[in-house]
């Protein structure tokens, strides 16, 4: 019987092609596994997980893990050995503290939002303006504690700005961070608090009355950077990238924020 010959062409390509898939196989398997802990202001909670998701599409082997809370507190945390790889603050003073101290990696500093503030009361009530808080029937104004929240730092300079801090001292409750002070608002714990514009959208059950003018308070600014003995420090720069990229400018815009120039 003749027998039949060998197509070593095809042999050859068939070879190839599963030689070609397990490595690529290999490779993805041993890609490494990456977590970041992401340090950021809690005005930025929903714009940061939104982000962090659409980045995982394409990184799979990147996980987070989110420290949301006050810029100040946060930048003490990280002061003190806490561990953190990116930090994105609500205010340039906390990073310009850790900066000074020799904290965050050098040229990874970048302005990547702004934000704007605005006065906030329970659905139904009948404030108007910032010179309503004056009226006896605004017992509690929510506010966060300047000492350590920069939407506090900014409500305060407003108020002052307005010539209202001193005739409304007794009215203010300070609250841990700006997301506290939503909260106080929503409940009914509050008459009125200060607030970024992006927490008054989450919000259902609270309105925006009045916005505070640019004038009366410092820039809002939130600055990123790389911390200081990241153990992803490249992982860490890359997704910084992806959070000026305009994907991601996209979905910090659809939750509110403006994009900081350059």
């Amino acid at each position: 019987m003749k027998a039949e010959p060998v197509v070593k062409k095809n042999r050859t390509g068939f070879c190839s092609t599963v030689v070609v898939a397990a490595l690529a196989a290999l490779a993805c398997a041993c890609q490494a596994q990456i977590t970041l802990t992401v340090s950021a202001a809690a005005s930025v909670t929903d714009g940061v997980k939104e982000t962090e998701a659409a980045y995982k599409q394409s990184h799979a082997n990147v996980e987070f893990i989110n420290n949301f809370g006050s810029s100040g507190m946060l930048a003490t945390q990280i002061d003190q050995g806490a561990p953190a790889d990116i930090f994105l603050s609500a205010a340039s003073k906390p990073m310009d503290d850790l900066e000074s101290k020799g904290l965050t990696a050098a040229g990874t500093r970048r302005n990547l939002l702004r934000n704007t503030l605005v006065l906030i009361t329970p659905i139904g009530s009948s404030l108007r303006d910032f010179q309503g808080l004056t009226d006896n029937s605004i017992h509690v104004i929510a506010l966060g504690d300047p000492g350590s929240v920069p939407a506090g730092q900014y409500g305060r300079q407003t108020l002052v700005s307005l010539h209202l801090f001193e005739k409304l001292n007794a009215k203010v409750v300070l609250a841990k961070d700006v997301r506290q002070v939503l909260t106080y608002v929503e409940t009914g714990n509050a008459d009125a608090g200060l607030v970024y514009a992006t927490d008054a959208l989450t919000s259902t059950k609270a309105r925006v009355v009045a916005t505070a003018p640019e004038t009366s308070h410092e820039p809002i600014i939130y600055p990123v950077a790389v911390v200081k003995g990241s153990h992803s420090e490249e992982a860490a720069r890359k997704f910084i990238e992806y959070l000026a990229s305009p994907a991601a400018q996209a979905i910090f815009q659809k939750h509110g924020f403006i994009i900081a120039a350059p």
